[in-house]
């Protein structure tokens, strides 16, 4: 199995408003991501489709890099232009964040309900991290609803810790947010500890036979052996 994560375009709008309906009992309209990818320049959206392995491309590779980010060899963001995903092919997830000065502001993670408990919804957010830490801020938040536990864990996994509450935060039923954020994501004893995170990542994934593709020079595939908050 394949996967890419990739920059959200508005082709993609379809198809993650069906992985929304599967999450959020009061989704986002079309128009709502539309404004995020053409005018919001301090957000970042992105989506984790299922891939056939080969790249497409319409620029030439000149061997320019981006700018420096934590030393992850296997995951490097592509630019918009680099990247030409043959459609269809499925989305099974997608998450956002917005940059507020020198933090980064978790909106949404969400997968498919079929692609659950994977690991890829962990794969995600390493990823917001990881774009976090490239454009330049020092911490990343969030909210999520105090009944999940599940969410909550796994965020904590990744250094999150619970900072605040805000009161009735969820329309759909006045449930209450959590707070969470991370320590400093540039000192070395955080980025250490992420690098172990996404490395045992990794090994589970490879376990599952899950292939991880970037374009174009990021290759994952081991042989087996209000925001509404993130909820």
């Amino acid at each position: 199995m394949k996967l890419v994560v990739a920059p959200m375009q508005i082709e993609d709008i379809a198809q993650v408003l069906e992985v929304d309906r599967e999450s959020y009992t009061l989704p986002w309209p079309a128009s709502a991501y539309r404004r995020e990818i053409l005018h919001n320049r301090n957000a970042r959206y992105v989506v984790l489709r299922q891939h056939n392995g080969h790249e497409e491309t319409d620029a030439p590779n000149n061997g320019g890099e981006l700018r420096p980010r934590l030393s992850l060899p296997f995951f490097r963001w592509p630019r918009t232009a680099e990247l030409r995903i043959p459609k269809p092919f499925e989305i099974v997830g997608y998450a956002g964040m917005w940059l507020m000065l020198d933090e980064a502001h978790i909106t949404t993670i969400a997968m498919r309900e079929t692609w659950r408990r994977r690991g890829l919804g962990e794969l995600l957010l390493a990823s917001l991290v990881l774009s976090a830490h490239e454009m330049g801020a020092t911490r990343v938040t969030l909210e999520v609803r105090v009944s999940n536990d599940g969410a909550k864990q796994l965020y904590r996994k990744y250094g999150f810790r619970e900072e605040g509450l805000r009161r009735r935060y969820y329309s759909d039923n006045n449930e209450d947010a959590h707070i969470m954020t991370t320590e400093n994501i540039r000192e070395p004893q955080y980025r250490q500890r992420f690098e172990h995170l996404v490395d045992t990542l990794q090994r589970r994934l490879s376990r599952d036979d899950t292939c991880l593709v970037s374009a174009p020079a990021f290759a994952l595939c081991r042989q087996p052996g209000r925001a509404r908050g993130a909820q």
